[in-house]
């Protein structure tokens, strides 16, 4: 192996280390990196660049963080391990609303993947999606028609965007969709990324149902960008960790199902 291909080699173990304490810490300093990968502070500030560059961490003054802001969203591995037990819990009760023989529409948000991961019991159904990582479920399930749905990736998000993506959601026309946001209150829901927001609101108007699948900490909290009104969902499904009264406001507005978190 040259010296080239080692040094790269390096690099990749050395940030993947700097990204993999970050999810586990939520947030880490330059000189903590520093510490734990062994090379100088100048030389972690190059690999922080990169890794937000690629929309893997966020800086923010004195460190950088996996978190999600206002105006960040964390990326699809962070999302992936973060209130894992409310949102299983809110995908087994939105799984009661799935029928044989439906057509469904999933978007790229953690939620809707845990319900794509119970689908193999319930066919045949045709389900679009534009998140890899359900795809890549999804593909094994020989009972789900499955519709790719392509566009600009987003290794951020681990998904297909842009113009491309909005254009392939509005040739369908579905039974249902599954869709998750950053944030929500009584009556909006936002997203930290207008690029995003648009593919929803493509999903939102091709679907006859829409079920908004939202874990007890994204509420009450706001982001960057309005994405819908709540009245613009049929059906809100929360784990019963949410506030009480933004569960009761809630239910003023739409339809609200509440997911018990198994112990």
């Amino acid at each position: 192996m040259s010296g080239t291909s080692k040094g790269a080699r390096s690099r990749e173990q050395r940030q993947q280390r700097i990204v993999d304490h970050v999810l586990n810490q939520g947030s880490a300093s330059a000189s903590e990196l520093t510490e734990l990968v062994g090379v100088s502070l100048m030389t972690v500030h190059r690999d922080l660049d990169e890794l937000v560059r690629r929309g893997l961490l966020r800086k923010f003054h004195g460190g950088v963080s996996a978190q999600p802001s206002t105006v960040f969203e964390g990326s699809s591995e962070y999302r992936m391990g973060a209130q894992r037990s409310q949102k299983e819990a809110i995908a087994r009760t939105a799984l009661t609303l799935v029928e044989p023989g439906g057509s469904i529409l999933l978007d790229d948000s953690t939620s809707a993947l845990a319900v794509a991961r119970l689908l193999a019991d319930i066919g045949p159904l045709t389900v679009a999606t534009n998140y890899l990582p359900a795809i890549e479920v999804l593909k094994q399930l020989p009972e789900v028609h499955l519709i790719c749905l392509g566009g600009n990736y987003s290794a951020t998000h681990d998904s297909f965007l842009g113009l491309p993506c909005i254009e392939a959601v509005g040739a369908l026309s579905v039974d249902m969709a599954f869709l998750s946001t950053s944030a929500m209150n009584a009556t909006m829901t936002y997203h930290q990324e207008h690029e995003l927001v648009q593919v929803k609101r493509a999903m939102l108007a091709a679907a006859e149902t829409n079920v908004l699948l939202m874990d007890s900490s994204k509420m009450p909290r706001k982001a960057l960008h309005r994405m819908a009104p709540l009245s613009d969902y049929d059906r809100l499904v929360i784990d019963d960790g949410a506030d009480e009264e933004l569960v009761a406001a809630a239910r003023d507005v739409i339809p609200t199902m509440i997911a018990p978190i198994e112990s």
